[in-house]
């Protein structure tokens, strides 16, 4: 049984993964980049707290205002997270798998950063994001991004803040490696 589950969660092919390069959602070239090692112990789930977004141009317009607002508004040299998810089922490159993040502190250099785009205080995102959001999370373990063991966590588990909202909060802890305490 345990056999079974095993290969269910690491050899079944790809659900179809897409991923909207910096280049085509219309990101600036980051200020500066520190490389991060992996593979990482964490993942963090972030929400942007934004409006949510269900195609491609919206999705790309919000990433482009959070890019802007994280590097000219907060002094940073890139958008902060690693990835984003719209709800259109896409993953956006954000600082990507080689840069350390801007996400969480005391966690950036030991985390992948994925943020849904949306608020989700009080509706979690559509199928088609948690799908995606696995499927970055299955590619990153088969990837030697993410350790095998890695440890699932909300910002919120971070830092002082709502974040990831709180039912998308709920929902990431039905997640596997979830954890409830760091």
């Amino acid at each position: 049984m345990i056999f079974m589950i095993f290969l269910s969660v690491f050899f079944l092919p790809f659900a179809h993964l897409e991923t909207i390069l910096r280049e085509d959602w219309g990101g600036e070239y980051p200020a500066r980049r520190a490389p991060m090692t992996t593979p990482v112990q964490y993942f963090v789930i972030h929400h942007t707290a934004t409006g949510r977004c269900f195609n491609r141009r919206a999705c790309s317009k919000i990433v482009r205002t959070i890019q802007n607002y994280h590097m000219k508004h907060r002094g940073w040299s890139d958008i902060g997270y690693n990835f984003l998810v719209g709800e259109d089922g896409n993953v956006y490159e954000g600082r990507g798998w080689r840069t350390v993040g801007a996400h969480a502190p005391g966690y950036n250099s030991k985390s992948i950063g994925l943020s849904f785009i949306g608020n989700f205080s009080s509706k979690k995102p559509n199928q088609k994001a948690l799908t995606a959001a696995k499927e970055l999370i299955r590619y990153a373990i088969n990837h030697n991004k993410l350790k095998m063991n890695y440890k699932l966590i909300g910002h919120r588990q971070t830092k002082m803040t709502d974040c990831p909202g709180t039912a998308l909060y709920k929902e990431i802890s039905t997640w596997p490696n979830w954890v409830k305490r760091l």
